[in-house]
């Protein structure tokens, strides 16, 4: 089984196409969702309730409020990722080992920060969504709560979007329609399956 790490800067349609991959029936493990899910859990609400006490709202984590108050300090940014990312590492080991254990070609493992953090060495491939900085900046300002200040920190903490480009093995071009993105998702899904049927034992 191959595993392909799926990345993209903010609003360039990562998310998008991780749905039309899992709608296509391949395994896609959603980084993001399970953050939020550990959130729900109250041994991550204790272990983020002794570093960020403020952050805990009727017992739970609020991740609205978590967000802004790291999104302005690297070092509390720092020391939320020392907490959470482990988390997810493992959540991440056990997703990888159950569809091994189900024959499965290949999965997609949706990871934002894939080169920031350097998980992208531990991928086989690596496909990067990207979308003109026009179209990107648009669609990034139309979220709810975002500035151009807060759209920059984001940016700051991301590879520049022709980085990426450059270190990817497949890129998806996402400035046009969802059919074009559809297109193409079904052309690097079987891809990817020639691929991981190319594989040695």
């Amino acid at each position: 089984m191959i595993s392909a790490g799926l990345t993209g800067s903010i609003a360039t349609g990562k998310s998008e196409v991780a749905k039309l991959f899992s709608a296509a029936g391949i395994p896609v493990f959603d980084s993001d969702a399970e953050v939020h899910d550990l959130y729900a859990e109250k041994t991550t609400t204790n272990l983020l309730g002794k570093a960020f006490p403020e952050v805990i709202v009727d017992g739970k984590v609020d991740g609205q409020f978590l967000g802004q108050r790291v999104l302005g300090s690297p070092e509390d940014l720092k020391k939320l990722e020392s907490l959470i990312h482990p988390l997810v590492r493992k959540r991440r080991k056990d997703f990888i080992a159950h569809w091994r254990k189900q024959n499965s070609p290949f999965v997609v493992l949706d990871i934002p920060l894939l080169f920031e953090t350097g998980q992208d060495k531990e991928v086989d491939y690596v496909i990067v969504v990207s979308a003109k900085e026009d179209v990107q900046r648009k669609r990034a300002m139309a979220r709810p709560g975002m500035t151009e200040k807060k759209l920059a920190s984001i940016l700051a903490r991301q590879m520049p979007d022709v980085e990426k480009r450059g270190r990817a093995d497949f890129i998806i071009e996402n400035s046009d329609s969802l059919e074009h993105l559809q297109t193409q998702v079904d052309a690097l899904s079987k891809r990817l399956g020639e691929l991981a049927g190319t594989q040695t034992p």
